[in-house]
């Protein structure tokens, strides 16, 4: 009896070994470009001459990408944060701080002397307006670009 059932052990072993890649569970798929970084970008809102601006006046980030923009608004005006298409419930990941979502989907409110973390997804590659337009100062819109180029 011994000799049939080392015989059916050798025989159970080799088509475990032989049956082991097609059992093999099989690698997830790889994650978004992206994924579990966000570059880290600052945003500052300042005033010059009785008017609000953003620095940088030029910013530039990773299109189709998640990005985190930390936010410092140094007025004392609630200032509302501009860019066309980009601010949309779909391309919001999160918010907190003291940024107010507007009913126009393009843009946020930052409050007075506020601070707040803004991650997002951004848009499509291309150039972009962006701004910020103080609350009680709307005569006087700060433009800047905002431009999104394709990550190598």
């Amino acid at each position: 009896m011994p000799s049939i059932l080392s015989s059916l052990s050798r025989l159970a072993l080799l088509g475990a070994l032989a049956a082991g890649p097609a059992l093999a569970v099989e690698k997830p798929a790889a994650p978004p470009r992206n994924a579990g970084m966000m570059p880290p970008v600052s945003l500052t809102v300042e005033e010059a001459d009785g008017a609000v601006r953003c620095a940088p006046a030029e910013l530039n980030l990773p299109a189709e990408s998640n990005v985190e923009i930390t936010i410092n608004n140094t007025t004392k005006n609630q200032v509302t944060l501009t860019a066309p298409h980009q601010f949309e419930n779909k391309n919001v990941l999160h918010h907190d701080g003291d940024l107010v979502h507007v009913a126009s989907d393009d843009g946020y409110l930052i409050k007075a002397n506020g601070k707040g973390v803004l991650r997002i997804r951004t848009i499509n590659e291309g150039q972009y307006p962006y701004g910020c337009t103080s609350v009680s100062k709307q005569s006087k819109p700060f433009e800047g670009k905002l431009t999104l180029t394709k990550s190598q």
